[in-house]
């Protein structure tokens, strides 16, 4: 049976090295970023999707500032966030500043809502890590109530109720496509169905067929709660070279150093080469190798958790570049070709 697939990148801005191995600025890792969105519509990829953060390993802090800049050099890959921190953002200016994007890019903006695996937003903006549940399931509910562009009345304890209020500006379509980004937590996956949005799976690390579980109680949630079918998406880090031996060996010492870097912070242990060749094999949450290497583990991965939708997080830490846009340019016109042909 034929199953439709989009096929998308995401990047957190990652601050990559120079030839002589010292950082970018972040302002020429933000132009860099503008240039891979513009490339990914030019291999013929569906959507190019930029995180939130707010440390020094990633330059991007305002991704809707960045995906204008992509939509005004592109005219058909989808744009959005990957993910937007809504727990420590307002409801209200999310919308508006999609809903501008939206406008911009002629109805091709999309948002990604999550909780963050990462925190810093939180005391940046003067939020308490303590609210962190109430603050993300207020907001969302404010938000699913601003989707409908009408006016609006809603009263919470994190931030001022409204009474009556339109939103500007509104979109031309009337809506603007949201999902739920969870990484794992059944809590986060009948959330989505509760409020009937589309589910972003962010599967970084396990085998991604032990997301299974998961998807099925998504469809029964969405039963139980009366909402129509929604799309399914998958969100896992990758990178493509012309063999799997270049592949792994270009990604290696950049995907370490990134996983001990972040581990200092979590009190994780240094990844080993060992773990990162399982993570790379069939069974792992790594898209790394060959085209038709990755192809093959997309095709298996999106049939066995019935995806709409895959976007390859290609940026991995220090890695130029320029050996990213190699990635992207092999990932659109030749994984992407293998993987629609299979499933088409």
């Amino acid at each position: 049976m034929a199953q439709e697939i989009q096929l998308g990148l995401d990047t957190f801005g990652d601050v990559t090295w120079d030839a002589d191995g010292a950082p970018l600025h972040h302002a020429q890792v933000l132009r860099n970023v503008v240039a891979e969105g513009v490339l990914a519509e030019q291999v013929g990829l569906d959507f190019f999707g930029i995180g939130e953060h707010h440390r020094t390993d990633f330059a991007v802090s305002a991704p809707e500032v960045v995906l204008a800049a992509i939509a005004g050099q592109t005219t058909r890959i989808r744009l959005g966030s990957a993910v937007t921190v809504l727990s420590s953002d307002d409801p209200v200016r999310v919308f508006e500043r999609f809903a501008t994007l939206d406008g911009l890019s002629n109805g091709r903006a999309e948002v990604i809502l999550g909780r963050g695996s990462f925190t810093e937003s939180f005391p940046l903006f003067g939020l308490d890590l303590g609210d962190y549940e109430q603050l993300f399931e207020e907001k969302l509910n404010l938000f699913s109530e601003l989707l409908k562009e009408e006016p609006v009345t809603w009263a919470g304890a994190t931030r001022a109720g409204l009474t009556d209020q339109s939103v500007y500006p509104p979109t031309e379509s009337g809506s603007i496509r949201t999902w739920i980004g969870v990484g794992g937590s059944p809590q986060s996956v009948v959330r989505a169905a509760h409020y009937g949005l589309p589910l972003m799976l962010a599967i970084i690390g396990g085998s991604p067929l032990a997301f299974a579980p998961l998807v099925e109680l998504y469809h029964r949630a969405l039963g139980e709660f009366k909402r129509p079918t929604q799309p399914i998406g998958e969100h896992s880090p990758g990178y493509v070279a012309e063999t799997d031996a270049q592949a792994r060996e270009e990604m290696w010492p950049h995907y370490a150093a990134m996983q001990e870097r972040i581990g200092r912070e979590r009190g994780w242990g240094p990844v080993s080469r060992e773990q990162f060749e399982h993570d790379a094999g069939p069974d792992g949450a790594l898209f790394v190798g060959s085209p038709e290497t990755v192809a093959a583990k997309i095709v298996a991965t999106a049939q066995g958790l019935g995806l709409s939708r895959f976007d390859l997080k290609y940026s991995i830490g220090t890695l130029s570049h320029e050996r990213l846009m190699t990635s992207i340019e092999l990932y659109g016109t030749r994984v992407a070709p293998l993987v629609r042909d299979a499933l088409g």
